[in-house]
C-alpha cells in the first residue's frame, strides 16, 4: 500500500501488520480509516497464507478513537456506531487467525475498545488506555459495554467507565485488562515473536478457541461442555489434529497448515 494510505500493510513471513496512519491526530478514526480497515481485514482473512495479525498505530499513539473532527459523524452517533463500529468490533471477532493489538501510545475511547477487542494485547510500558466516552456524555462503545465487565470486573469497568481516567500499561496488565506490558524499545520485536510463534500453532484450532471461551461466557456449564464437545470434534476430525498427534508420537515439531 502507499504510504499515504490510512492502514499500511505489512508481510514477514506468515504474518501481517496492519498500522493504522493518521499520526498527527494520534490514528483517530475517521470513516475514510474505517472502510481502509475493513478492507484490509477482509483482504487478511482470505489470504490463506496469513496465519497470525498484528494491529498497531503509527507514530506516538496506537488510536485516540473517534475523530470528532470527521463530517461523517454528524448528530447521528447511534447510526455510526451501529453502522461502523458494531461491524468492525464483529470483524475482528470473526478472524480466520489470532489477532494481536500492539498498543505503542495512548489508546482512548474506540481506540481502547479496539485492542480489548483482539485477542492479545501487548502495551509499552509508556503506552495508556482510557475510557474516554463520559467526557463528552457517552456510554463505551466498539464492544467496550461487553468487554470492560468480563476482562476486569463490573467495579472497574465502572470505575474505568465513569470516571475516565488514565490507565497506565503496568496497572492495566496487573487487572488483567491486556497481556502484556513490554519496555517500550522490546515492544516490537516482543510482539512479532509472539506472532511468529502463533502463526506456527494450529491457528484453525486458536481461532475456535476464542469463539468457543466467548460463546461459553454466555451459556449455562452443561451447554459449555456440550459446546466443547461440538468444537472439538469439528477440530479432531481436522488435519492438523492428526498431524499433532502423528508428531508428538514421533517426538518432532508439529507442522500445521489448517486455517
Amino acid at each position: 500500500m502507499p504510504d499515504d494510505s490510512l492502514v499500511l500493510a505489512a508481510a514477514q513471513g506468515p504474518v501481517r501488520t496492519l498500522t493504522l496512519n493518521r499520526p498527527a491526530a494520534l490514528n483517530s478514526f475517521t470513516g475514510a480509516m474505517h472502510r481502509e480497515l475493513r478492507a484490509a481485514l477482509d483482504a487478511v482473512a482470505g489470504d490463506s497464507s496469513v496465519r497470525c495479525l498484528v494491529i498497531t498505530g503509527a507514530g506516538r499513539g496506537f488510536c485516540a478513537g473517534q475523530d470528532l473532527n470527521d463530517a461523517e459523524l454528524g448528530t447521528d452517533v447511534g447510526g455510526v456506531v451501529e453502522r461502523i463500529y458494531k461491524p468492525l468490533a464483529l470483524r475482528i471477532r470473526s478472524m480466520p487467525v489470532p489477532v494481536i493489538a500492539m498498543v505503542n501510545g495512548v489508546a482512548a475511547g474506540a481506540g481502547a475498545n479496539f485492542a480489548f477487542g483482539c485477542d492479545l494485547v501487548m502495551a509499552a510500558r509508556s503506552a495508556s488506555f482510557i475510557q474516554a466516552f463520559s467526557k463528552i456524555a457517552l456510554i463505551p462503545d466498539c464492544g467496550g459495554t461487553w468487554l470492560l465487565p468480563r476482562l476486569v470486573g463490573r467495579a472497574r469497568a465502572l470505575g474505568l467507565a465513569m470516571t475516565g481516567e488514565k490507565l497506565s500499561a503496568d496497572e492495566a496488565e496487573r487487572i488483567g485488562l491486556i497481556w502484556r506490558c513490554i519496555d517500550d524499545a522490546a515492544l516490537a520485536e516482543q510482539t512479532m515473536a509472539l506472532a511468529q510463534r502463533l502463526a506456527a500453532m494450529p491457528v484453525k484450532a486458536l481461532a475456535a478457541t476464542r469463539r468457543v471461551l466467548d460463546e461459553a461466557m454466555m451459556i449455562s456449564y452443561a451447554d459449555a461442555l456440550s459446546l466443547e464437545a461440538k468444537a472439538q470434534a469439528e477440530l479432531g476430525a481436522a488435519g492438523d489434529f492428526r498431524e499433532g498427534v502423528t508428531a508428538f508420537l514421533e517426538k518432532r515439531a508439529a507442522k500445521f497448515s489448517d486455517r
